[in-house]
């Protein structure tokens, strides 16, 4: 009789004790509320390029925009807790992990909650988060098709969009997908900048697609985002391989940046896990005017600048057999920059045009990078990928084999 009342007292503190707090008793809570899904992103690379910094005339160039590490390296590792809140909530936080030339640094690209069941098609996002500007923007960089992201998305976007603010997005009861939503953020990221004045980035953004046979789908996006800066800094300048004490600043900005994107998926009777082919493109055009300033040493000039700018990549993957994907990738960027109102203070026209990275360059850059990949699983991949950059009558080639492996739960990626 004591060993039954016993057991049945620590088999109560047992359940208690492995209780969340506020667990006991509280109805319609399941298992796993307080138990969120977490996963851990490994991406190591060697890469060999010839390109001594990621430098083009006529951008300049912010956010996470830069080139990899030569040898070996650490890419983005990274740390994602999800999970449902409440029947209410979903929340999810992705932590990178970076080590680069010696040093660790912890990031965080993303930590927002997201409305479940508000009926209606309807879903609000708060937090920090990817914007939905074009198709590749809100889709984290191990779930790319490629080593790199294309160039038009390091230059003109900086890497990826992501500010903190509200999202609201919408999916209207038709036949055909139809998504529609509107932005609203802090400004602060490129290609905006310190913004003192609480300018607010405005984004904009509509989703179409739909089944055009049962082994094929489409989808079009079209998006716009515009925000003011006060102060948007370019950093150290570098010029023939050779750093500088430069500097490039533009002050009293304004930016508006538009996107379409194409991808078109395609598998024999809808098994992708077989055999597939995507086709992928995407065009952005970025409208830009301020005071640019150029610092070099104790001389400096100044000129009220006006830039248009665009750019756009194609590129098509194809698995020709189970786990083993090919894929091309071309990329085209193009500037049409102008000055006017210059004042010299120790720095004439023709450098600054040439130094500050506002000038334009001989020939419109371009790129094209081959890949294959291997995935023994679902949760692991191995890459290589060549690649060749065309700048100002230069060309630059690249070579890079990456493992990506993920380890924990890991959600599922977008169309």
């Amino acid at each position: 009789m004591k060993n039954s009342k016993l057991a049945s007292i620590c088999l109560f503190f047992t359940a208690t004790l492995c209780q969340p707090s506020g667990a006991i008793n509280t109805p319609n809570v399941t298992n796993n509320e307080f138990n969120p899904a977490i996963s851990l992103i490994l991406d190591g690379r060697y890469t060999d390029l010839d390109m001594e910094e990621l430098s083009f005339p006529g951008f300049q160039l912010g956010g996470e925009a830069e080139l990899p590490e030569k040898g070996f390296s650490t890419g983005h590792n990274e740390l994602t807790f999800s999970a449902n809140i409440d029947d209410r909530f979903y929340g999810s936080a992705t932590i990178p992990i970076v080590y680069q030339e010696g040093e660790t640094t912890i990031e965080l690209e993303d930590a927002y909650i997201e409305t479940l069941g508000l009926g209606q098609g309807v879903t609000v996002k708060l937090g920090k988060f990817y914007s939905a500007l074009g198709y590749l923007n809100s889709i984290h960089d191990h779930a790319h098709d490629f080593a790199d992201r294309p160039l038009v998305y390091d230059v003109l976007i900086g890497g990826h969009l992501s500010d903190t603010g509200v999202q609201l997005r919408w999916v209207a009861p038709t036949a055909v997908y139809l998504g529609l939503g509107v932005e609203l953020t802090r400004g602060s990221e490129y290609p905006g900048g310190r913004n003192e004045d609480n300018h607010a980035g405005e984004g904009i953004f509509v989703k179409v697609g739909g089944d055009l046979t049962p082994a094929a789908s489409w989808q079009v996006g079209l998006s716009h985002y515009t925000t003011e800066f006060d102060v948007r800094q370019a950093g150290a300048h570098h010029h023939g391989g050779e750093e500088s004490l430069t500097d490039n600043e533009l002050r009293d900005g304004e930016v508006d940046l538009s996107g379409l994107d194409l991808v078109f998926k395609w598998s024999p009777s809808g098994h992708a896990r077989e055999r597939y082919l995507k086709l992928q493109a995407e065009a952005f055009k970025r409208d830009e005017s301020g005071q640019a300033v150029f610092f070099e040493e104790l001389n400096s000039a100044e000129a009220r600048y006006s830039g248009e700018q665009s750019g756009y990549y194609l590129q098509a993957i194809y698995q020709f057999a189970p786990r083993w994907r090919v894929g091309l990738r071309h990329d085209v960027l193009q500037a049409d920059n102008s000055i006017s109102r210059f004042v010299d203070n120790g720095i004439d026209e023709q450098e600054f045009l040439q130094e500050s990275s506002i000038g334009e360059g001989d020939d419109d850059p371009s790129g094209w990078s081959g890949m294959l990949d291997f995935s023994p699983s679902e949760y692991s991949r191995i890459r290589l990928q060549v690649g060749r950059l065309e700048v100002d009558d230069e060309s630059y080639d690249s070579l890079t084999l990456q493992y990506l492996m993920s380890l924990g739960a890991h959600g599922a990626h977008t169309y």
